[in-house]
C-alpha cells in the first residue's frame, strides 16, 4: 500500500550513508549521497538492510482463501489516479506499485519495492531510484526505466490535483540507462519530494492510451503489484485475484502480506444494508464507525457464539477527527464570526451523552492525541518565529495555549453560549426578527444546507439543527446517496458537509492538498472549506522545509494553530480506537502497526502453513 525486497544475498549493499547522513540531516558539507535500501523523511529509517519482514507482518502467514471486502458506495471506473469518476481506490497497492514502500510502522519511511535503492543527498536536491531487475508487470513485460518517465510525466499531465502538483516540481528527469532513472529536484526546496516520488505509482507505458488516460474505465489495468483484476460487474463488484507469477512475492517487504488468493469488493449503496449483509456473513469484516451500532447493534446470533469476532485496535497516529465543514465560498460563511458563532451553538455534551454513549473526547485542531497537536499547548519560541509575521491572524489565546472549544451545561439550552453566539452575529450585520435571524440589510434569512450521507451525520445535523434553531437558524438537513456525496462533495457544491481529514505522524505535500490556497479552487482537492490563508501556506512551507524533528513539530503546531484561528470547521468528536468486526474466518497477526489495522496482512484460517522462500 502508501515496500523492498529481500536485499540482495551475495550483493553487498554498501553503507546506507543516506540512512545515517541524509535522513539525520547531517551538514552539507558531510553527507555524501549513496545509495540506501530505504529513506526517512526525519531520523533514519528503523530496519537495517537485511531486514526479513515487516514488525506488523507475519512471516509465516498461511496463503490461500478469499477475502470479501464489503464497501459502501459503488463505483464506476478503475483508474484513481485522475478526478473523472469514482474509483476503485485498491487498484493502488494491490495491482499497481510505486517504487518505494511504506512501513507503516514508522512516521514516514520507504523502503525498496520496484526500486532496489534510491540516493539523494543532504539538500535532497535530486533523488535517483535503481530498479530491481526482476521487477515485471502482470502481462510478463519487465518495469523499464522508461516507464518511470511515463508514469512520472502522464500523471503531471494527466493525473489528480495532488499528483499534478507534486510532479510538477521536478525540474528535469532523465534515464541514464535501462534501470536507473534520476530526477533533477533544484530550486523546488522540498525536502518531502524525494519520498513523492517514491510513491509514485508506475504504470506501463506500452498498456496506457494517453488520449483516453481521463477517462473513466472499466477495463483491468495492467499493474506490477501482487493481484490481478479478473472480475467486474459495474457498480457491484470486483474481484482481484493473486498472480500466482508476481515477481515480488519473495521480498522482505512483502513477507506475510497478500496472503489471500483472491480478494472480492462488495459494493453496497445503504449503509443498514451493508451492515445487515456483514450479520449475514456476505462479507467478512467492517470497520465500524458509528458508537451506537458497536455499542448495541452488535447482539446478533453470530456475535454472541463468538464466530464474529470484534476487535479495539489503539493506532499510534493523529485520531482521525470529524467536523462540520463551513464552505467558506458561500458569501454566508465568508465572516469568521459567523463560523465563530456557529462553533459556540453546537452542543457536543449533549450530542456525546445522548448518542455516543460517553465514548469520544473533542479538541480543536487537526493532529489530536499527538505531539503535533497545538490545542492546549503554549507555543514555545521557534513556533512564535514562525507565526510572527502572521499575528494578527492568531488570537492571543490560541497562541498561548488557553483557548478551549466552548462546554455547554448539556442540556441543549445553554444560554450563556446563545448569548455570545448572538452577539457576535449581531457584529456580523444578523439581527433576530422575533424567532427568525435576518440579514440586518437585505432581510433574508439566514439559513442554509447540511448534507450528510449516513444515518450518523443525519442524527448530528438533526442535533445541531436544533441547537442553531434556539439563534433563529433552521438550516435544512439535506440526505443523499454516497456517490451524489462524493460528487457534490468534489465539486465543493455544498454549504456544510461532515468530513474527516486522516493524519500521520509525519504530515507534508498533502497539507497544501487538504487546506492550500493553490487548492481552494480546483475540484477534487480536499481543501473542502475553500481556506486561502497565508499563514497556513507558510507553516505547511516551513514544515517541508524541517530536517530535524526539532523543526518539524513546531512548524506542525504552527500550522495547526493558523487551521485553529480560521475556524473553518466546528470540531465534532475525535475517535481513539478502531473498532473491527470480523467473521472468525478471517486472522490477523497479534503485533499491530503504527498506523492500526491493515487487510494485507491478514490471512484465511484453516489454509496450510506458508513456506518462505530462501
Amino acid at each position: 500500500m502508501f515496500m523492498f525486497l529481500r536485499l540482495l544475498e551475495g550483493f553487498g549493499v554498501r553503507l546506507c550513508v543516506l540512512a545515517l547522513a541524509v535522513a539525520t540531516g547531517l551538514s552539507a558539507g558531510v553527507a555524501r549521497a549513496e545509495e540506501a535500501h530505504a529513506i526517512a523523511m526525519h531520523g533514519k529509517p528503523a530496519m537495517p538492510a537485511d531486514f526479513t519482514h515487516l514488525p506488523y507482518a507475519n512471516p509465516d502467514a498461511p496463503k490461500g482463501g478469499r477475502l470479501t471486502w464489503g464497501v459502501l458506495g459503488t463505483f464506476d471506473s478503475l483508474n484513481p489516479f485522475i478526478v473523472r469518476g469514482l474509483a476503485v481506490q485498491q487498484m493502488r497497492g494491490y495491482v499497481v506499485e510505486s517504487l518505494l514502500a511504506r512501513s507503516n510502522d514508522e512516521p514516514f519511511t520507504l523502503y525498496g519495492l520496484l526500486a532496489r535503492s534510491v540516493e539523494t543527498d543532504d539538500e535532497r536536491s535530486f533523488v535517483t531510484f535503481r530498479l530491481d531487475p526482476r521487477a515485471r508487470f502482470s502481462d510478463g513485460k519487465k518495469v523499464a526505466a522508461e516507464d518511470v518517465l511515463f508514469s512520472w510525466q502522464l500523471l503531471r499531465d494527466h493525473g489528480r490535483p495532488n499528483l499534478r502538483q507534486y510532479y510538477a516540481k521536478v525540474a528535469k528527469a532523465a534515464a541514464p540507462d535501462s534501470l536507473t532513472v534520476r530526477f533533477d529536484l533544484a530550486g523546488a526546496n522540498d525536502r518531502e519530494l524525494p519520498l513523492i516520488l517514491g510513491l509514485m505509482p508506475i504504470l506501463p507505458k506500452h498498456a496506457i492510451d494517453v488520449a483516453t488516460f481521463e477517462e473513466t474505465t472499466l477495463t483491468a489495468p495492467v499493474g506490477s503489484g501482487p493481484y490481478r483484476v479478473t472480475a467486474v460487474k459495474p457498480g457491484a463488484s470486483v474481484t482481484l485475484t493473486r498472480n500466482p507469477d508476481y515477481w515480488g512475492r519473495d521480498l522482505a517487504i512483502n513477507r506475510g502480506l497478500y496472503n489471500f488468493d483472491e480478494i472480492r469488493l462488495d459494493y453496497f449503496r445503504e449503509a443498514n444494508g451493508q451492515f445487515e449483509a456483514f450479520k449475514r456473513g456476505l462479507y467478512d469484516f467492517r470497520i465500524e464507525h458509528e458508537p451506537l451500532r458497536w455499542h448495541d447493534g452488535y447482539d446478533f446470533p453470530a456475535a454472541r457464539s463468538g464466530e464474529v469476532i470484534r476487535d479495539t485496535v489503539k493506532p499510534g497516529v493523529p485520531q482521525p477527527s470529524e467536523f462540520l465543514v463551513f464552505n467558506t465560498r458561500r458569501p454566508i460563511f465568508s465572516d469568521i464570526r459567523v463560523r465563530q458563532a456557529l462553533t459556540l451553538l453546537f452542543d457536543f455534551e449533549l450530542v456525546n451523552r445522548n448518542y455516543f454513549f460517553g465514548l469520544y473526547s473533542r479538541v480543536a485542531g487537526y493532529f489530536a492525541g499527538s505531539d503535533l497537536s497545538a490545542y492546549g499547548r503554549p507555543a514555545d519560541a521557534r513556533e512564535r518565529e514562525l507565526l510572527k509575521p502572521f499575528a494578527a491572524r492568531i488570537p492571543p489565546d490560541i497562541m498561548d495555549g488557553s483557548y478551549r472549544l466552548p462546554v455547554t451545561d448539556g442540556s441543549g439550552r445553554d444560554r450563556t453560549t446563545l448569548r455570545a453566539a448572538l452577539k457576535l452575529l449581531s457584529e456580523a450585520g444578523y439581527d433576530l426578527d422575533g424567532t427568525v435571524l435576518r440579514n440586518r440589510a437585505t432581510k433574508a434569512p439566514f439559513t442554509f444546507e447540511i448534507m450528510v450521507t449516513t444515518r450518523d451525520q443525519e442524527r448530528i445535523a438533526l442535533a445541531f439543527q436544533r441547537d442553531l434553531k434556539r439563534a433563529g437558524i433552521e438550516p435544512t438537513v439535506r440526505s443523499v446517496d454516497p456517490v451524489q456525496f462524493d460528487q457534490r462533495r468534489l465539486a465543493y457544491e455544498f454549504d456544510m458537509i461532515q468530513n474527516r481529514w486522516d493524519q500521520s505522524l509525519s504530515p507534508g505535500n498533502e497539507q497544501y492538498f487538504y487546506w492550500g490556497s493553490a487548492a481552494a479552487d480546483n475540484p477534487g482537492t480536499r481543501n473542502y472549506m475553500g481556506a486561502r490563508d497565508p499563514a497556513v501556506d507558510a507553516m505547511i512551507a516551513a514544515l517541508l522545509e524541517a530536517r530535524e524533528h526539532t523543526d518539524f513539530v513546531p512548524a506542525v503546531r504552527a500550522l495547526d494553530r493558523a487551521l485553529i484561528a480560521g475556524f473553518y470547521t466546528i470540531p465534532l468528536f475525535n475517535v481513539s480506537e478502531q473498532w473491527i468486526a470480523r467473521w472468525n474466518r478471517i486472522e490477523r497477526p497479534k503485533a499491530t502497526s503504527l498506523s492500526g489495522y491493515l487487510p494485507e496482512t491478514w490471512w484465511a484460517k484453516g489454509q496450510p502453513q506458508a513456506h518462505q522462500a530462501k
